[in-house]
């Protein structure tokens, strides 16, 4: 999504929310995992952008058809606050406002929000991912070299999570890719017991 041209029409019943393109790209996949083929993903370009672009989501064609809207933000440092903002942004755009993540609010269209990674503490979707790989052995040497940074290194990466996550990334095939992008070589176990709950709030949506 862009708040600085026309968006293109809705053509699905139920739309999904995501902050960015990388986001939109695991959640394609774990949706064609699921066989969803109804729910159209639109990325809102960041989550500062989230309440013009909400607002510009109602007034696009098609969207008088739509069933559903699913709203998936990071939790960061505070989960509370990220699903404030959220229903903040619905309510501005003139949609329901959930009383809690992943209990459904209104009718036509229903609404429900997901805050990642669990509703509950802070993180963001890469702490999701690293969960669903904690048996893998390549997280063993992902500790172990993290415990060596500590040990010698003045100053740590600022986002720990996203750092974990390349490095596991760097132990696969291809060592280069983004999140979004190693969901589609198919690095994330989507049968792992850590994507549960987002598998239950796209089946809810």
């Amino acid at each position: 999504m862009n708040d600085q041209r026309p968006l293109e029409p809705i053509s699905k019943s139920r739309v999904l929310i995501v902050e960015g393109e990388d986001e939109k790209r695991l959640f394609s996949e774990l949706i064609a995992y699921l066989d969803l083929p109804d729910i159209e993903i639109r990325a809102i370009g960041g989550k500062t952008k989230i309440h013009g672009n909400i607002r510009a989501l109602t007034i696009t064609s098609g969207f008088d058809k739509v069933t559903s809207v699913g709203v998936i933000r990071d939790a960061d440092e505070d989960p509370t606050a990220a699903f404030q903002s959220v229903c903040g942004a619905l309510q501005n755009a003139g949609l329901a406002r959930p009383t809690e993540p992943l209990q459904p609010a209104g009718d036509s269209p229903r609404v429900i929000v997901m805050i990642l990674p669990n509703g509950e503490t802070s993180g963001m979707l890469e702490n999701l991912c690293l969960e669903s790989v904690r048996e893998d052995p390549a997280m063993r040497c992902v500790d172990e070299y993290f415990e060596c940074l500590e040990e010698r290194v003045e100053k740590l990466p600022r986002n720990l999570s996203k750092a974990r996550v390349h490095t596991f990334l760097a132990s696969r095939e291809r060592p280069d890719l983004r999140l979004g992008e190693a969901a589609q070589k198919g690095y994330w176990p989507w049968d792992h017991p850590a994507f549960e709950q987002a598998k239950l709030f796209l089946n809810t949506l």
